[in-house]
């Protein structure tokens, strides 16, 4: 149940505060509950010389006190509340000791989560949550609602929360960093799909799960849940759901209970609670994994959604930036960024939208999963192109599996493109989707998907 934001604030007033990590969320964190009086006390493993002399000065300015480098983390205790950024695991052992001293963990997710005023719509998932997230966001404010946009996207929204009001609409990308530990869950929750992912994160595929369960696990009878019915690890969720339950499919084959109240695909057009809203064909953005996104998204909006708004959003949505994102032609070589893709069931899915075979160049950060499914592609990859930090072993399932494809291994990031574009055959697709992180290379996805387009900028500028 939502709690009153006043309770927060006369929680929070004049309270010792930590703050863990200066990422994009606890930045504007630190300001917000300096208004309240809070003695906030910044920690980050970087070390000072890390940091700018602006963002120092800026530190200073504010009066806040701050503790840099390795062993940042000793010297947390005797706060009332420690606000830790995604990234660090909630059960370290620093964060452990705190709470028997009778500090409360938290994050600006789960505050906004208790404390926002307005109907909140969480999406997680393995593979698609930006499109889906995206969609969901612009079919709200196209039609006129005030919408918010936060999470894994957007900007940090609890520092806002007083400008929220009831009719508003709260939009949430939540990663299964976000959501482990939280004890609140969004009104209406959507599941795209779950693969492994984050294995370096998280202990175990089992904890991974767990912590995708708890966007629905705190709703009631008058919340929403949006599950895919193509996916077993979200179907076998199914009897643990004690709100709403609506579903979505692209099987041929689907069930009484998703035609009536769920979304489904019948010759190549979608229908929504047994209505046809349109043609897959009429889409702009291909592939049938996008399909889905658009299912989910529009199961969670309508009624409050017109069919007509849904029909023209559909026909001119070109996708988000570094998903299957095309880039140029060069000598009638196409180039495509699809650098958001981090495992492989993404990379699969992005394949799956060519109707010919591509030149594939894949690698990046160890998370510590699978790279198999990666084989159920074969006949879409025309010839291989590695690099990063999974390389070989990437490289080692497709020799383990098939002759049939040449592989190539790069260390350089633009010797391996200018090589692809130069050995390319007119008309050859060029796609970047790497089935990893990016993180051994790159600061994040958007760093690598912008350096390739950069690179692709410059091979035509040298013709």
């Amino acid at each position: 149940m939502k709690q009153n934001f006043k309770d927060f604030k006369a929680n929070i007033k004049n309270k010792h505060v930590a703050i863990v990590g200066l990422g994009i969320s606890n930045t504007p964190l630190i300001n917000f509950l300096l208004k309240f009086g809070c003695k906030i006390t910044l920690f980050d493993k970087k070390n000072i010389e890390e940091f700018t002399n602006y963002e120092i000065k800026n530190f200073n300015k504010l009066n806040i006190k701050f503790v840099f480098g390795k062993n940042y983390l000793n010297y947390i205790n005797n706060f009332d509340y420690i606000f830790k950024t995604p990234s660090i695991r909630p059960d370290i052992y620093e964060f452990e000791n705190a709470k028997k001293n009778g500090c409360i963990i938290t994050s600006e997710i789960e505050e906004l989560l208790k404390y926002c005023p307005s109907k909140i719509y969480g999406v997680t998932g393995s593979d698609g949550k930006t499109t889906t997230t995206t969609i969901l966001y612009n079919l709200f404010k196209i039609s006129g609602y005030k919408t918010w946009l936060g999470g894994n996207i957007g900007i940090p929204l609890f520092e806002k929360i007083e400008q929220m009001n009831e009719d508003h609409k709260v939009v949430l990308e939540l990663s299964s960093f976000q959501l482990m530990n939280t004890t609140v869950s969004p009104d209406v929750s959507i599941i795209t799909n779950i693969s492994p992912n984050h294995l370096d994160y998280h202990k175990d595929m089992n904890e991974y799960i767990e912590c995708k369960k708890n966007i629905f696990k705190f709703q009631n009878e008058s919340n929403t849940t949006i599950l895919n019915d193509d996916c077993e690890n979200t179907k076998s969720f199914e009897n643990e759901i004690k709100s709403r339950i609506r579903k979505f499919s692209l099987k041929k084959n689907v069930s009484s209970e998703i035609i009536e109240n769920g979304a489904y695909l019948k010759d190549n057009e979608l229908y929504v609670l047994n209505q046809r809203l349109f043609s897959k064909n009429d889409m702009k953005i291909k592939g049938e994994h996008n399909l889905s996104n658009f299912a989910a998204a529009i199961l969670a909006t309508i009624p409050e959604v017109s069919s007509s708004t849904i029909k023209e959003f559909a026909k001119n949505f070109s996708g988000v930036k570094h998903r299957n994102e095309f880039v140029d032609t060069i000598n009638n070589i196409h180039f495509y960024n699809d650098s958001i893709a981090s495992s492989p069931t993404r990379t699969l899915a992005t394949l799956s939208c060519f109707d010919r075979k591509v030149i594939l160049i894949a690698g990046g950060y160890d998370k510590n999963i699978s790279y198999t499914p990666l084989i159920n592609g074969v006949n879409k990859i025309k010839k291989l192109y590695l690099i990063g930090s999974t390389k070989q072993k990437i490289y080692d399932v497709f020799k383990k599996y098939t002759s049939d494809i040449e592989i190539l291994i790069f260390d350089d990031f633009k010797d391996l493109i200018f090589h692809a574009y130069n050995n390319a055959k007119e008309n050859d697709i060029i796609l970047l989707s790497p089935a990893s992180a990016s993180f051994d290379m790159f600061k994040n996805f958007e760093d690598r998907g912008d350096t390739f387009k950069n690179i692709v900028k410059s091979i035509k500028a040298s013709k």
